[in-house]
C-alpha cells in the first residue's frame, strides 16, 4: 500500500538501514585489522589510524600509499529512466559520480590520485550495445580523470547476466594515491580545539541518498518529470554529477595550507562531521545554501532537519578541518577552482558531538558508528 503523500519517508523506508549494514562494517574492519602483519613481509607497515577513515594508508618510507574502492550506487537506475523519458544519455555525469565515489574518499586522507580503475558489471553484453549510452561513459570517465589529473589504469566489464539485472549496469571505481610529502597527512592527528570546519558546496545530492529520491517518484504528479524549479525536473536535478574536489585539496596543499582533517560527505549525511574518533564538539553556526533539489526532496518527503541532515548532504559535500588563521584562505582556494565553500563552524573540546545552531540539532557520539 502507498504510504498517504503527507507521511515522512525516511531512508529506512526506502530499504537502507544502516543499523543492519554498519555492524557488518564493524567486523569487516576488525577482520581486516588482523590482516595488517602481512605487510611486514613486504617491509611495509600500515598507518594504524587511518583504519575506520575513508581512505587506507601505508607506510612504504619516503611516502604513504593510500587506497579505496567505492561503487556508485543506484544512480545509474535513475539514468536510466530518464533515459527513457528523454532519449537522452546521462552517463557522462554518471561516470563522474562513480569517480566522485572513489577520489572524494580518497583525499581525505592527504592523497593526491594517481590511478582509477574502473569496475562496469552489465547485466547482460547488450547493455554495451547502446553506443551512445557505452561513448557517454567513456568520455565521461576520461573527462573526469582529466579534471582530477588522474591516470584511469584499466578496468573490468563483466557480463553478469543473473546478477545484475539485465538493462543494467553497476558500477564502481578504485583510486590509489600517495601521500607526499608525508606531512601532508590528514588523519586528525593534528585536529585540536579552536580549529575552523570549512564547508565546501554540493552540486546536489551527489550519489548518496538516491535510495530515498527514487522511492519519493511514487508521491510525485509527474514522476521525474515533476519540477522542482522552472525549467529544472526531478530526474535532472537528481542526475547532476557530483563535484569532483580534489582540485581544492590540491591547490590548499600547493598554497602552503595545512588540512588538519577532512570528510566526504555521502553516507549518514552531517553525522559524518563526528567521524574523527577523538572527543570534540563540533559546533556549527553557519549552513550552507540548500540546493533545490533537496530541499525539494526534504519537502515532499516530509522530513525534519534532524532526518535531512542525517541522510543527504544539504549543500555540504566536502568538510575541511583548519586552523582558524587559515579559514578565510582555505575558502578563497576552494573559489578559485569554482566551488563553493562557507566557514561554516568551530572545534571545541569535547565531549563527542556535532551542534548545528541554526537548526537546532544535537547529535552525540553514538550518532555515528564505523569503527
Amino acid at each position: 500500500m502507498q504510504a498517504p503523500a503527507n507521511t515522512p519517508l525516511s531512508y529506512e523506508q526506502s530499504g537502507v538501514v544502516y543499523d543492519l549494514i554498519d555492524p557488518l562494517k564493524v567486523a569487516a574492519q576488525r577482520a581486516a585489522a588482523a590482516t595488517a602483519p602481512h605487510l611486514a613481509g613486504h617491509g611495509f607497515t600500515e598507518v594504524k589510524a587511518s583504519r575506520g577513515e575513508s581512505a587506507y594508508v601505508v607506510d612504504v618510507g619516503p611516502f604513504y600509499l593510500a587506497s579505496i574502492v567505492e561503487c556508485l550506487g543506484s544512480k545509474a537506475l535513475v539514468a536510466d529512466e530518464m533515459q527513457k523519458l528523454t532519449g537522452r544519455s546521462y552517463y557522462a555525469g554518471i561516470a563522474q559520480d562513480t569517480i566522485a565515489m572513489a577520489v572524494n574518499d580518497l583525499i581525505t586522507v592527504g592523497a593526491t590520485p594517481l590511478v582509477v580503475q574502473a569496475y562496469w558489471a552489465a547485466g547482460g553484453s547488450d547493455w554495451f550495445g547502446d553506443a551512445e549510452r557505452a561513448q557517454a561513459l567513456v568520455a565521461g570517465w576520461k573527462a573526469a580523470c582529466d579534471t582530477c589529473r588522474v591516470a584511469w589504469g584499466g578496468g573490468e566489464t563483466p557480463a553478469l547476466a543473473g546478477i545484475v539485472e539485465s538493462g543494467r549496469i553497476d558500477l564502481a571505481a578504485s583510486c590509489t594515491g600517495i601521500v607526499n610529502p608525508k606531512q601532508r597527512l590528514s588523519l586528525g592527528d593534528d585536529l585540536a580545539a579552536g580549529d575552523a570546519i570549512v564547508l565546501l558546496a554540493s552540486s546536489g545530492i551527489h550519489a548518496n541518498g538516491l535510495s530515498l529520491a527514487r522511492k519519493l517518484v511514487e508521491r510525485l504528479p509527474e514522476g521525474y518529470l515533476t519540477e522542482v524549479e522552472p525549467g529544472l525536473t526531478y530526474g535532472d536535478a537528481l542526475l547532476a554529477p557530483t563535484t569532483l574536489y580534489s582540485p581544492v585539496t590540491e591547490a590548499l596543499a600547493a598554497a602552503g595550507v595545512r588540512v588538519h582533517y577532512a570528510a566526504n560527505v555521502t553516507g549518514h549525511g552531517w553525522r559524518k562531521l563526528l567521524r574523527h574518533p577523538g572527543s570534540f564538539t563540533y559546533r556549527i553556526s553557519a549552513v550552507p545554501k540548500v540546493p533545490p533539489v533537496l530541499a525539494f526532496i526534504q519537502r515532499h518527503a516530509g522530513q525534519d532537519d534532524a532526518e535531512a541532515y542525517g541522510t543527504l548532504n544539504m549543500g555540504a559535500g566536502f568538510a575541511l578541518y583548519v586552523a582558524a588563521a587559515d579559514a578565510e584562505r582555505t575558502v578563497e582556494i576552494a573559489r578559485a577552482q569554482g566551488i563553493e565553500a562557507l566557514v561554516a563552524g568551530r572545534v571545541e573540546a569535547g565531549p563527542k558531538r556535532l551542534v548545528v545552531e541554526p537548526l537546532g540539532i544535537e547529535w552525540g557520539d553514538d550518532a555515528l558508528q564505523l569503527r
